[in-house]
């Protein structure tokens, strides 16, 4: 569920979400729920507003990320943090990574080809001279001893890193800046742009640290595996990647990379090999699709339409993101007491002019994992892949469930 004003709220400047929750959702959730709410869970924990949003609320939050980078910056904004320790820990750090004259040969070996100049082919991602400085503030991080204040400073610097880049990203991948040969980065600005946003945080989290709640569970790992192993909770409120056939973990490739969450090809694949099954962008093993009337038709139709569409594994990726959900529900079941509502949000795809209806399917997997549909309503209309030549119609959807 896309939000217009998600991104300009405290904490979530630390790093541009387009596709954050809107916090209205889950005070809605909390609000609406017929048990108390205490605990929330969300196994798609993106930026962290349903999270940091659940502490504000008096409600003790739990999520899940794959991401690392992701889950880091989750678990620093839902941190109490002791202020007076931060700034000491900024003004060290800074005048750490000012005096450094490392050359961070061992970190540039790790990173691939094309991100520091001079690339591939006169392309790159990175100036040397503004790797140099990002790397250095890396490892000036690196060297803190308060591992907390270190994964915060670790993510505010991941908030700038495609600043700091020859690239834009947005929710759909990365793609050079116009004229970005001409229009060199200034390695002096990574210092200064760190220094500010970081004080800009700090001054944020004095601001409100007092919250009804400072407690939260923040897991890294695969939703599909770790989602069951929560503690019960009150309530779910997710959104699960589409299946719209794009890797979302391309969109942080930078940090992830930048900042040594990856540090060889098998650890990207790997974790490409732990997200959701909503794309075909690395080669997996797809779980048969579970069977309900509209999904059988869309498989079906998606069969008949093979030639058409633009990769053969089209299919199986559809029925193995379904059989992904009908886990997440069952898992979802497991842990909310009879009563208690999962709140989902899912968006509809299309393949060679087959829709891919998710809320309906969604609705008839509910039963299959002891759930009783309460309603199903629309959030907007979406745009459909390139592929399907970008026309409007694709609706994304909230479906509120309830545990039977």
């Amino acid at each position: 569920m896309a939000s217009t004003n998600a991104s300009d709220l405290p904490f979530q400047r630390w790093h541009r979400f387009k596709e954050a929750f809107d916090p209205e959702l889950i005070a809605r959730a909390v609000r609406e729920s017929p048990r108390p709410v205490r605990s929330l869970a969300d196994p798609f924990g993106g930026s962290g507003t349903s999270a940091l949003t659940a502490q504000f609320l008096g409600v003790t939050p739990s999520t899940i990320e794959v991401n690392p980078f992701l889950a880091d910056l989750i678990q620093a904004k839902v941190t109490a943090y002791h202020v007076p320790a931060l700034i000491s820990a900024l003004t060290h750090v800074c005048d750490v990574a000012r005096r450094s004259r490392s050359r961070a040969g061992t970190m540039i070996d790790a990173l691939p080809a094309t991100f520091i100049e001079p690339g591939v082919k006169g392309r790159w991602l990175f100036d040397h001279e503004v790797a140099l400085e990002v790397l250095r503030l890396r490892s000036a991080i690196a060297q803190l001893e308060d591992a907390s204040i270190a994964r915060l400073f670790r993510v505010i610097l991941g908030g700038l890193i495609t600043s700091f880049s020859n690239a834009t990203v947005s929710g759909k991948g990365r793609r050079y800046r116009a004229n970005w040969e001409n229009r060199p980065v200034d390695p002096r600005i990574v210092l200064a742009a760190f220094s500010d946003a970081a004080a800009n945080a700090i001054g944020e989290i004095d601001m409100f640290a007092d919250r009804p709640i400072r407690e939260a569970t923040v897991l890294c790992g695969d939703s599909r595996a770790v989602f069951e192993t929560l503690d019960p909770v009150d309530l779910i409120v997710c959104s699960p990647p589409y299946p719209n056939s794009f890797d979302y973990t391309d969109v942080y490739n930078l940090e992830l990379w930048m900042l040594g969450y990856l540090g060889s090809a098998q650890d990207n694949r790997a974790l490409r090999q732990s997200t959701l099954t909503s794309h075909v962008q690395v080669s997996r093993d797809f779980a048969t699709a579970p069977s309900t009337p509209t999904l059988n038709r869309t498989m079906k139709a998606l069969h008949r339409s093979a030639s058409q569409l633009w990769d053969h594994r089209l299919p199986a990726m559809v029925g193995g993101y379904f059989a992904d959900l009908l886990t997440l529900l069952r898992a979802s079941a497991r842990i909310l007491p009879q009563g208690g509502q999962a709140w989902f949000v899912v968006g509809d795809s299309q393949y060679a002019q087959v829709h891919v209806q998710v809320a309906r399917i969604l609705e008839e997997l509910a039963p299959l994992a002891d759930f009783g549909v309460e309603y199903t309503t629309p959030f907007r209309s979406m745009r459909v892949s390139p592929q399907q030549s970008g026309r409007p119609g694709l609706s994304e959807d909230l479906v509120v469930m309830t545990r039977r």
